[in-house]
């Protein structure tokens, strides 16, 4: 795989200070293994924890055209549950494609979800069911966040979306369809937290239940 393209993974964070070594040293190890040329963007949202500390020593280690830093104000971060040995395949596939958007899927092929109780699982594949039917994005994992973006695509992207939260990673999906992207799916097992507990909790739920019903209006 060559090098010609630089990958930028944008890594949010809010109380990783024990993952974060982890999954920087995967994501290391895999794109140095594929000769892939990367910086890893950690966004930290002012994590009690220590983990901007934590990430700055990181940044020592590894330089500062690899590891760069972009603290937040507030708590917007995701869970650190992707495993980057992925990342070779979703590139792989976008490259002899050329598409636009590759993202991880979880419900198709041989992906799949590891570590979760029966309860969290029957509400990820309802709230992933529910936005497939009110949206129709064309793609099997409306509600994950594995993805590989063009530079510019993303930046439309973003600029056109209105939502918040869990519910901003579908409406990406859905404006993508909407702009006629070209989407690709790899199959990926997510697998849960190695440290620390999930942040979806009841009120992010109720979130994403409004996000999805003002969506649903909006599209």
């Amino acid at each position: 795989m060559t090098g010609q393209h630089k990958y930028s993974v944008l890594l949010p964070t809010y109380n990783e200070r024990e993952n974060l070594p982890v999954i920087i040293w995967l994501l290391t190890k895999t794109f140095q293994e594929n000769n892939i040329d990367y910086e890893i963007i950690v966004i930290d949202d002012n994590s009690p924890d220590g983990t901007l500390e934590i990430a700055k020593q990181l940044q020592k280690l590894y330089g500062e055209n690899r590891i760069v830093l972009k603290p937040r104000s507030g708590k917007l971060g995701l869970d650190m549950s992707h495993h980057p040995k992925f990342i070779p395949e979703m590139i792989r596939l976008q490259q002899a494609n050329n598409l636009d958007i590759v993202t991880g899927t979880r419900y198709a092929g041989n992906g799949g979800v590891y570590g979760w109780d029966l309860k969290r699982k029957v509400i990820s594949r309802g709230a992933n069911y529910l936005a497939t039917v009110l949206l129709r994005p064309g793609v099997s994992d409306l509600t994950g966040s594995f993805r590989l973006y063009r530079k510019e695509v993303l930046s439309t992207l973003i600029a056109s979306c209105i939502s918040k939260g869990y519910v901003f990673q579908m409406e990406m999906m859905v404006r993508a369809r909407q702009f006629q992207y070209t989407i690709g799916e790899v199959p990926i097992t997510f697998v849960d937290r190695v440290f620390g507990d999930s942040k979806m909790g009841a009120m992010e739920i109720v979130s994403y239940a409004q996000g999805l019903l003002k969506l649903f209006v909006a599209v």
